[in-house]
């Protein structure tokens, strides 16, 4: 039953996109929901593999045309040639890191539970968006 209500909500939130009024307040009122679900299934993979995701960013150099310089040539020709320069660009990576699987345990046993409360209100809103938008 519960899993049906939360496939409800979910399958709501997916419409959203379009942003009739009663969407757009279902979207506002089931966003911590989302935002739970999101870090729960984040933190189960974690407890899955035994490790973590972390992104970092990693700077490199490289040559970029930051301009262009004219060149008369002795025949009167004229040609334009790109300026380089070397810059500065950031990469985002993502690296393995250690977990500790009794913490991330307990988060998980935190998120659970703050996600059945959130679930209760997320029905209780959703059915007050709806009687207060009815399409």
């Amino acid at each position: 039953m519960k899993r049906a209500a939360f496939a409800l909500i979910l399958s709501a939130v997916a419409l959203t996109a379009c942003g009739t009024p009663q969407e757009q307040c279902i979207q506002r009122n089931t966003r911590e929901l989302r935002t739970v679900e999101r870090l729960l299934a984040e933190v189960e993979g974690n407890l899955a593999r035994g490790y973590a995701y972390e992104e970092y960013e990693w700077v490199t150099k490289r040559w970029e045309v930051c301009g262009y310089d004219q060149i008369t040539r002795p025949d009167g020709s004229v040609e334009r040639k790109a300026r380089r320069c070397l810059e500065d660009h950031v990469v985002t990576r993502t690296r393995q890191v250690a977990i500790d699987p009794a913490s991330e345990t307990r988060k998980r046993d935190a998120l659970l539970a703050k996600r059945k409360l959130l679930v209760r209100q997320a029905e209780a809103a959703v059915q007050a968006c709806k009687a207060a938008y009815p399409e």
